[in-house]
């Protein structure tokens, strides 16, 4: 089973902190549902587009976003991973161990694959 999840590294000396609210800012208001949680040098993100066909079709679903901050600039994984409730309070180094992506159906698959690039181009200028 292959699982969709991309990497990037932006070379920056940005705060992780800063990157991840920045982005999550951008996110919000551009109408995404978003909840992240950032500990020292790690940091999730998770985004899910409003909407009644995306509620129907993929209500446990979002793109996470995994950061984490080394001396060559912040790594960044992205895929599709189940949405998890309270990831407020949910231990980062626990979600960097598990599994948290998932396959999606081929429809989702080329709408995940534009929204994806849309917002990593977004988020290197956030690390820049």
């Amino acid at each position: 089973m292959e699982i969709f999840k991309k990497e990037r590294v932006f070379n920056t000396q940005k705060d992780l902190k800063a990157v991840v609210q920045d982005f999550s800012d951008y996110l919000t208001n551009n109408n995404w549902k978003v909840q992240s949680n950032v500990q020292d040098n790690k940091a999730i993100l998770q985004a899910q587009k409003a909407g009644i066909l995306r509620d129907i079709i993929a209500a446990d679903r979002a793109l996470t976003f995994t950061f984490e901050k080394q001396d060559d600039g912040i790594h960044v994984h992205v895929g599709v991973g189940k949405l998890l409730q309270n990831l407020g309070v949910t231990a980062i180094e626990a979600l960097f161990l598990s599994e948290i992506f998932i396959v999606v159906d081929v429809p989702e698959i080329a709408w995940t694959d534009h929204v994806e690039k849309q917002l990593m181009q977004q988020l290197q200028q956030i690390a820049q």
